[in-house]
């Protein structure tokens, strides 16, 4: 996905777990070239989560142009394809105002579908997917097995969305979901010069400025911005703003379940553990040739990073 220097336009990509300094080193980086932030987390696009997603604040916002930032709404139905597809959109906007675009995030689907490209899988039809999703997890793999035995044997058996999603397509369309995606289009991998590089800090480093960033939020605003979610009844319970982490958690506080302490501490492990899958995809799946960094001096990374951009 990689590009050497070219004619292709520049594009910048900071990747990372979160807490590990992703924005303010994207903002430093934008300030010291005039370039534009572009979200790609999948949890701060919400625009009913600032605090609980860690989006940068109004502040922040006004050191440099920033796109894609909480401009969705908790009850749209938002999808990988359509941050790709806005996300393009904003890249040629950035380039057309001669700004350099600066995407910055943890959200591997996101990097994956704008880099590479979607599969264009059609649309399923609603009583074969109705009909997957209700079947147990044990008889949807079976079915897998039988139908799409590679993508049985890549998946857990347990993994309920995996394999319906494997069933489901295999089933309707009579292709299996791999020859799908390997048919993928849209990707602008081979059409940018990409500068990457992803932010690996100590791993106790992370750890503590995720829990101490957890506490702040409950400290300053994420509370209430959950009970403001709950209060709505146009967003259903299965909205993907209603799971995003320290929502639940915070709910269960709210309805009584648990205690304001217990709700913290499981929003911190919650966090924690999304912290882990993030750096272990980031350090294992994107390319070897992407830049990779173990600093946490924010001012050294920008300088160094600002050098090859």
């Amino acid at each position: 996905m990689n590009m050497p220097h070219s004619s292709r336009p520049r594009v910048a990509l900071i990747a990372g777990p979160t807490a590990s300094g992703k924005s303010a080193l994207a903002i430093a980086l934008a300030q010291a070239t005039g370039g534009t932030v572009i979200n790609a987390d999948s949890a701060q696009v919400y625009a009913e989560l600032r605090v609980l997603s860690a989006r940068p604040s109004t502040r922040d916002e006004a050191q440099a142009p920033h796109r894609l930032f909480g401009h969705v709404a908790g009850t749209d139905d938002y999808s990988a394809a359509r941050w790709a597809a806005e996300a393009k959109a904003e890249i040629a906007a950035a380039q057309g105002r001669d700004s350099l675009p600066i995407l910055v995030g943890g959200t591997g689907m996101y990097i994956r579908t704008l880099l590479d490209g979607i599969a264009p899988v059609p649309g399923i039809d609603p009583a074969i997917r109705a009909e997957v999703r209700t079947l147990p997890v044990a008889q949807a793999y079976d079915l897998l097995s039988e139908r799409d035995p590679d993508a049985a044997a890549r998946l857990a058996p347990a993994d309920t969305t995996r394999v319906a999603r494997a069933l489901e397509v295999v089933t309707a369309t009579g292709r299996t979901l791999a020859e799908w995606q390997r048919a993928k289009v849209g990707g602008i991998g081979d059409q940018i010069d990409l500068a990457p590089l992803i932010l690996l800090p100590d791993r106790a480093w992370l750890t503590e400025r995720c829990d101490r960033r957890l506490a702040a939020m409950f400290d300053g605003g994420a509370i209430d911005e959950v009970a403001a979610l709950l209060a709505r009844d146009d967003i259903p319970p299965e909205a993907p703003v209603r799971k995003a982490i320290g929502v639940p958690e915070i709910a269960a506080m709210l309805a009584g379940e648990i205690g304001r302490a217990e709700a913290l501490e499981r929003a911190q492990a919650a966090t924690r553990q999304y912290a882990k899958r993030q750096y272990t995809w980031l350090r294992h799946q994107p390319p070897a040739d992407w830049r990779r960094t173990d600093s946490t001096d924010i001012i050294n990374q920008m300088s160094n990073f600002a050098r090859i951009v």
